[in-house]
């Protein structure tokens, strides 16, 4: 559905509200969006409407925070979180309050997090409701708590994440009292479950500013919490020749800069690419080396995105990244069925793209990139992913007793197959017999 349809709807669901008797405002980071002049992902409502009255109002609701004043009002397959405006107990547990109590829309706007979330916007009169100056904040481009840093951040220590997503992605600064208090609580991220630090952080690496964001997740001395693989990167020097931007965090944070509405999978496979760096460095006097950094830092990727509680899909693609970003400086000595096979991988041209940055920021070169969408382009012509002429059973029925050796055999028969050197079931058993006589 397109923003404006689904504007059409919060406002149609806002003035049902208001035609019951109960006073309605769009809420939150649309409001902000709108002042921007950007485009909302998403409409929330705050109302002086109970959850109960909401129920009776609306046909499709899910309770899905009741207890605390919230509802999910379903209408046209849209989702719209509507909540009661509130008040708010002790946060006991650094996540929820311990109890809530319905209120006004000042209390209410009192109780959020950064200022430039805590404005309204009535619908129906068209006007901002700003109780907590969030639109000089705006217009400064700050990043402030409503009130005392220390006891928002407290409330809810996630806060200390999405200050530096905000600050990153909307290209703000972070008010200075609010960025002291970040730095002191630091260690408070601790007390946050894995899951929810993975999806700040997936916010802040796919949207704007990833780069920014890397770079103030560092400065506040959260990365070190939070991914102190990542932080290890600082201060490891690379060959100039191939790095001339510097050491591992500069081209990591270069990297991120690069980035354009990337998936997941390439925002980490941006971030984690060098993780393997710090611990294979090695400097012989005449270079730096990093031996084997690919392959430690593909183990390293998936320990870390293990305990991020990402999707074992998204691991495997973003080890992927990993583990084949320097395989891209050979592409050219491929064979052309090792090639073949490369290329028609499903992650590849997520690949591809994580290259093209990587050489950007770095020696900016870009011949093997268009050398391989040029090679994608042809191929598209043949059938790049055929069925393999024989299998292990062939094998054995050949006299191939099975182990090891038949997943080597099979693999060079689907190269030569992939290269056009090898057509037929018959041709390819004989060239087996031929080549593997000491096996048999």
């Amino acid at each position: 559905m397109n923003p404006a349809e689904q504007k059409k709807i919060a406002i149609q669901i806002a003035k049902s509200l208001h035609k019951a008797g109960f006073t309605a405002y769009f809420a939150g980071g649309c409001v902000r969006d709108l002042i921007m002049k950007e485009k909302p992902k998403d409409y929330d409502i705050a109302t002086t409407a109970t959850p109960d009255d909401i129920e009776k109002l609306f046909s499709k609701c899910v309770p899905v925070g009741k207890q605390f004043g919230v509802m999910i009002v379903v209408m046209q397959k849209q989702h719209f979180e509507v909540a009661t405006f509130r008040r708010e107990g002790a946060y006991r547990d650094g996540r929820h309050p311990d109890h809530v109590a319905f209120t006004t829309p000042q209390e209410d706007a009192k109780r959020r997090d950064f200022t430039v979330n805590g404005l309204f916007y009535d619908p129906l009169k068209k006007s901002i409701i700003d109780y907590v100056e969030g639109k000089k904040d705006i217009r400064q481009k700050l990043i402030c708590t409503i009130g005392d840093p220390e006891a928002r951040f407290q409330e809810d220590r996630l806060r200390l994440l999405r200050a530096i997503r905000f600050a990153a992605n909307l290209g703000f600064k972070i008010e200075p009292k609010t960025w002291q208090a970040i730095k002191r609580l630091r260690k408070e991220i601790y007390s946050v479950s894995q899951e929810r630090i993975r999806d700040e952080l997936v916010k802040m690496f796919t949207r704007p500013n990833a780069g920014r964001g890397l770079e103030l997740l560092s400065e506040s001395g959260l990365l070190k919490e939070i991914l102190p693989e990542v932080e290890a990167m600082k201060g490891v020097q690379q060959p100039p020749e191939f790095h001339p931007e510097g050491d591992v965090f500069v081209h990591t944070k270069m990297l991120m800069d690069q980035l354009k509405n990337p998936s997941v999978t390439l925002a980490f496979g941006a971030l984690l690419h060098d993780v393997g760096k710090p611990p294979t460095f090695s400097d012989e006097g005449e270079r730096i080396h990093f031996y084997n950094h690919p392959n430690i830092g593909a183990q390293m990727a998936r320990e870390m995105l293990t305990r991020l509680r990402f999707s074992n899909r998204e691991i495997e693609d973003v080890v992927s990244c990993v583990n084949n970003h320097m395989k891209f400086a050979s592409v050219k000595e491929m064979r052309i069925g090792k090639l073949k096979q490369f290329v028609v991988r499903e992650n590849f041209p997520t690949e591809l793209e994580m290259h093209k940055i990587d050489c950007l920021a770095s020696h900016g070169k870009l011949e093997l990139h268009r050398f391989l969408k040029r090679k994608v382009k042809e191929f598209k012509r043949e059938d790049l992913k055929p069925k393999r002429l024989i299998n292990g059973n062939d094998l054995i029925a050949a006299g191939i007793e099975p182990g090891p050796i038949m997943k080597e055999i099979l693999e060079e028969v689907y190269v030569l197959q992939l290269e056009g050197k090898m057509t037929s079931k018959d041709q390819a058993i004989r060239w087996v017999k031929k080549n593997y006589q000491k096996v048999l």
